[in-house]
């Protein structure tokens, strides 16, 4: 049985090393390392601390995903913002996943924001049907070009 639920100190190792999974993978992709930039995973656990979201998914009692959420100003309201949905390669396809968004999407609610975003990368067909999938729709592209 899947479930997800809110980290907690105990889970901060695992939560380490699903992030390190996470930004290996992503810095793998078209336009990842632009994503990832230096970013480590005590750096992005500092950051979905607080005053932020950070969930772990869990498959048959084991810790088996992690998602950070943040909660940012925009215009007309607060925007949630899901920063990170990462889900061990043998544990896809059981809703570990979609327990992490519905997990986000409530905490959005809860942080009275009016609208939540997600980021799939270029070519990432996979995230974006399961964004889709979830009730998410593009609405933005952003290109960019380096310069110099």
């Amino acid at each position: 049985m899947e479930r997800a639920r809110p980290a907690i100190e105990a889970d901060r190792a695992v939560c380490a090393r699903l992030l390190g999974d996470a930004l290996t993978h992503a810095g793998s992709m078209r336009g990842g390392p632009a994503l990832v930039g230096d970013a480590t995973p005590e750096q992005l656990l500092i950051r979905w601390g607080d005053e932020a979201g950070l969930f772990v998914g869990e498959f048959e009692g084991a810790v088996v995903g992690v998602l950070g959420v943040v909660a940012v100003a925009a215009p007309g309201g607060r925007r949630g913002r899901i920063e990170c949905c990462y889900v061990e390669v043998a544990a896809r396809g059981v809703g570990v996943g979609t327990s992490l968004m519905e997990a986000a999407v409530g905490w959005c609610v809860t942080a009275g924001c009016g609208e939540v975003d997600a980021l799939a990368l270029p070519g990432d067909r996979s995230t974006k049907q399961r964004l889709e999938a979830a009730g998410f729709s593009a609405r933005l592209l952003t290109l960019s070009r380096r310069l110099g």
